[in-house]
């Protein structure tokens, strides 16, 4: 597991924490703060895997 595997997994998981808690406190825009962050996590986390996929694909014969 590389760095944007890590960091695009906290950053979903940081985001889905802002989105509950501005639905539970009617704040909206922290709502949308925590969609966008969960949409940039899943982004980082999916470069992530690409450059896993990359790495292992080039250890292979």
């Amino acid at each position: 597991m590389n760095k944007d595997q890590k960091d695009g997994v906290v950053n979903q998981a940081k985001g889905k924490v802002n989105e509950v808690v501005g639905k539970v406190t009617g704040d909206k825009s922290q709502e949308v703060k925590g969609d966008m962050q969960q949409a940039a996590g899943k982004v980082q986390k999916g470069v992530g895997d690409a450059r896993e996929d990359v790495k292992d694909a080039l250890k292979k014969p």
